[in-house]
């Protein structure tokens, strides 16, 4: 297998500026982990491609693994280093692993890639921009196709995490008429998150959800429904639990959360959560809420999963295919049939909420080691094709 080289230029951009992993951050994490020996970096740095030795390669990995902005300087250090030398080292023939989209929407990515003889792999998270313009950034659908351009013109091969990713791909290339490099659906594991403490953060009942606050992801049904809750059940309304930054375009949302009163009085955000915090929200809530309109994959409802802890969620084929029948599932615009689930699942004796327990003790997730076993023959045999 030629040797490897993973760009990190989005990982180490986000470390720097001090900002915390997203999702798709978390997945190219484990990237780094699991392929990251023995491995070199990319870094997209001043208008060039810098190969750094493996020696200071693994330095950065370490520092990345570890999410640790104390090392800012000895980071920049590095990358200035290699900037001076100029990465002039030869990279012909290395598999080029971009795991987050970064800098693909730039067309001088694919001919960077040609230039320098590269075997590119990535890993396509979803077509969102695409499919569901409305809920991103202006200008995101137009960046995404350069993205999708990118891919489909200079890789060897695609990773994917769902066939409901791979069905949209497959749609998206026969509409632009361009052929489908080979491909394997490898589903992702849920988070390497610490044990939940064994008692709950709040003593009262809870609802969570958990990702950025974004149109997508459908938080003003939900608030909406907390105020009616909170003016119908006063002290006896639950909480609802928002762990997740700010994003774009949600000005509704933060005008319910800063001005709406009985919002204020039971709803809490928590922007910054670790690991352990995350994991004890997460197994002693009611339910995960995920009322999104689109999904590639969905961690968050694989994460709940993982810890025991049931799930109400938009019916999204992703999501039955990660999932199975073992969550509620509703329609995005139910608004009534979120009221009554919500109130079934806050009853101690909920019904609802037993039966899918009982669902829930029959559900399997594959871990990153099986993950990562997948990836590896797959990236072995296009060496060998």
């Amino acid at each position: 297998m030629p040797a490897l080289l993973i760009d990190i230029t989005r990982l180490l951009d986000r470390l720097l500026h001090g900002r915390l992993p997203t999702g798709v951050d978390r997945v190219s994490l484990e990237y780094v982990r699991h392929l990251g020996e023995g491995a070199h970096a990319l870094v997209r740095f001043g208008g060039r491609w810098l190969r750094l030795p493996l020696a200071p390669s693994a330095r950065l990995f370490a520092a990345l693994l570890a999410w640790d902005g104390e090392r800012a300087g000895a980071i920049r250090r590095q990358v200035g280093w290699a900037y001076l030398l100029g990465g002039r080292e030869r990279v012909s023939g290395h598999c080029l692993l971009n795991s987050g989209h970064s800098g693909l929407d730039d067309p001088h990515y694919a001919r960077e890639v040609r230039r320098h003889g590269l075997r590119p792999v990535y890993f396509l998270h979803d077509l969102i921009p695409l499919t569901h313009p409305e809920y991103c950034r202006p200008g995101e659908a137009a960046k995404h196709a350069v993205r999708l351009h990118t891919m489909l013109c200079t890789a060897e091969g695609l990773l994917l995490n769902s066939a409901a990713t791979a069905q949209s791909l497959h749609d998206h290339a026969e509409r632009v008429g361009w052929a489908v490099p080979l491909t394997l659906i490898v589903p992702l594991a849920p988070a390497r998150l610490q044990p939940p403490a064994i008692e709950p953060p709040l003593r009262q009942p809870y609802f969570v959800v958990l990702g950025t606050i974004e149109p997508r992801k459908n938080h003003l049904l939900l608030l909406q429904l907390w105020r009616q809750l909170a003016q119908e059940l006063g002290a006896d309304c639950p909480r609802l639990i928002l762990i997740g930054q700010r994003g774009w375009e949600c000005e509704q949302v933060v005008d319910l959360l800063e001005r709406c009163e009985p919002v204020r009085a039971h709803v809490q955000e928590i922007p910054a959560c670790g690991d352990a915090e995350l994991s004890s929200w997460l197994r002693h809530a009611r339910a995960l809420l995920f009322p999104s309109f689109a999904e590639g994959y969905g961690l968050p409802l694989v994460e709940a999963l993982a810890l025991g802890t049931p799930v109400i969620a938009s019916d999204l084929p992703a999501f039955r295919e990660v999932a199975g029948d073992i969550p509620d599932f509703l329609s995005p615009l139910d608004g009534l049939g979120w009221r009554d689930a919500l109130l079934d699942y806050l009853h101690p004796a909920s019904g609802r909420r037993a039966a899918q327990l009982a669902r829930l003790r029959h559900f399997e997730v594959a871990g990153w080691q099986a993950h990562f076993s997948r990836v590896r023959s797959f990236m072995a045999g296009l060496a060998l094709g």
